[in-house]
């Protein structure tokens, strides 16, 4: 793993800044399963002293069972409102990195939740990358079909669109997460600081 505290974390000055730009909104990570949300984000959680809350383990928490239950025992819209709900409360609780669940942005209360409170940041990765990640487990509900990839294809078709609504966007890929992590750090500089430095860094 890559040594933490040099080139490609934050100094503890920019840290500072960054939370203090933030105020009391959150950093919210938004993509498709497998992009990396809850890996990358407690990695950035950790390099920001922010707190990192998984919306999905709050959600699971709150309704006393796992998602795959909620799904199979009460469908996808039960899920979608409890999944509503739960973002909204967590909001109102930073700031903090938040990572969100695949789905949970194509509800418009919750994109405005987020634009009101948070600062957004779409892990955009490939759908070859999103596989080979996601296939590792087999909690996911969507994907229990015949074609995964062709459900997968047809998630990131209809969501794309919306996630591309970010205040940021950083590419997911196999490098290690500290290199993601970096990144994002310099898109939150630009965003929240005017660092043009940090945009150029960003975009090379």
């Amino acid at each position: 793993m890559t040594d933490t505290g040099t080139e490609i974390l934050p100094r503890h000055a920019t840290a500072k800044a960054l939370r203090e730009a933030l105020g009391k909104r959150s950093i919210v990570l938004v993509g498709m399963m497998g992009s990396g949300k809850s890996s990358v984000g407690r990695r950035l959680a950790q390099s920001l002293d922010l707190t990192f809350v998984d919306a999905d383990k709050e959600i699971e928490q709150a309704a006393g069972c796992s998602i795959s239950e909620i799904f199979a025992e009460h469908g996808e819209p039960y899920f979608r409102d409890g999944e509503r709900r739960v973002i909204a409360r967590l909001l109102g609780e930073g700031p903090q990195v938040l990572a969100t669940g695949g789905g949970a942005v194509m509800n418009a209360e919750t994109r405005d939740n987020i634009a009101a409170n948070g600062v957004s940041v779409w892990l955009r990765a490939e759908l070859p990358v999103l596989m080979k990640r996601v296939r590792r487990r087999s909690n996911r509900p969507l994907l229990q079909a015949d074609d995964p990839d062709a459900v997968m294809q047809k998630l990131m078709n209809e969501r794309h669109p919306v996630y591309a609504q970010a205040d940021i966007t950083v590419e997911s890929r196999n490098v290690p997460h500290e290199v993601v992590v970096g990144e994002i750090i310099e898109a939150l500089s630009a965003h929240l600081t005017g660092d043009e430095n940090a945009t150029q860094r960003q975009g090379d």
